[in-house]
């Protein structure tokens, strides 16, 4: 096992090559280790150099109810009926505390994620 922190893209894609190679080590075998520590290690270089933007709110939600095959009818009880959930997601209104509350328990995203700002299109 002759492994090295990843500095540059080059290094990037040796690893990747060399985790793909040790995808289907058999668990315990000490590729299977080398493919543990690499995956760690490429996933702190891909934090640092490809992060990956938070969606907004109205983003987050719409994936969210694709993810769990929701209708925006069945947003009404959180969002307060049927125009409201299509002002939301239409994004003609903002979200206000209490819709953000019964959405963090309704679709269980974190309220950090639901007060970011985002802008309405008018």
């Amino acid at each position: 096992m002759d492994i090295k922190l990843i500095k540059t893209d080059a290094d990037y894609q040796r690893a990747l090559n060399r985790l793909d190679e040790l995808f289907d080590a058999p668990i315990g075998s000490p590729e299977s280790d080398e493919a543990d520590i690499l995956g760690l290690i490429i996933d702190e270089y891909e934090k640092k150099h490809y992060p990956i933007e938070a969606p907004d709110p109205i983003e987050a939600i719409k994936i969210r109810m694709e993810e769990m095959q929701l209708k925006q009818v069945d947003l009404i009880a959180e969002l307060g009926g049927k125009n409201r959930v299509s002002e939301i997601l239409n994004r003609k209104r903002k979200l206000t505390i209490e819709m953000i509350r019964k959405l963090t328990v309704r679709l269980n995203l974190s309220a950090e994620l639901l007060i970011k700002d985002y802008q309405l299109l008018h």
